[in-house]
């Protein structure tokens, strides 16, 4: 983790795949904070192009200017907020290369579709596959991209069990570690 910014100032990356709490956790925090909280992902750049992410996915598989737009937009939000804010991606510990913390939150595939059929619904098995399937494309994607590999956040400044703990509990496990 680096020093204190002036006046206290500080720029939190949290990243995690699909169903780990990543939003949810970096609103949280960013609420905690008062600070901006950034979230712009693929289901945003789909809402804005009337699409589904399920649309979207396919698109940018085929079509780089997706993922470079996605992530082009989030790290100039960041950049932006000078007196601190929360980024919350998959690559924001990546990509937000002047955050203060980097956090990583992890969980197993049963824990991750358990939590995306919270908030969407479906069948474990159809969600749970779809999953996978999105996190191998997006790891694809990522290296093919950037030559990131984000299996490997062994770099975070903190990497949290995310099964073992709610979003409110590690929010305050974030803010403690700040």
């Amino acid at each position: 983790m680096k020093t204190k910014r002036e006046g206290g100032a500080f720029k939190i990356a949290i990243s995690g795949k699909s169903g780990c709490g990543n939003t949810t956790v970096s609103r949280l925090v960013a609420e905690t904070l008062g600070y901006p909280f950034i979230n712009f992902t693929f289901r945003t750049l789909a809402e804005e192009n009337e699409i589904s992410l399920e649309e979207i996915l396919p698109l940018a598989e085929l079509d780089d200017k997706w993922d470079r737009e996605v992530d082009r937009r989030q790290i100039d939000l960041a950049k932006g907020h000078i007196n601190g804010c929360v980024l919350g991606s998959r690559l924001a510990i990546w990509l937000l290369e002047d955050a203060d913390l980097k956090v990583y939150l992890q969980a197993d595939s049963t824990i991750r579709t358990q939590r995306i059929m919270q908030r969407e619904d479906g069948d474990f098995e159809l969600v749970r596959n779809f999953t996978l399937m999105r996190d191998r494309a997006d790891r694809e994607r990522y290296l093919r991209l950037y030559n990131i590999d984000n299996d490997d956040y062994s770099f975070a400044d903190l990497i949290i069990n995310a099964g073992k703990f709610n979003a409110e509990q590690i929010a305050q496990i974030i803010v403690a570690a700040l």
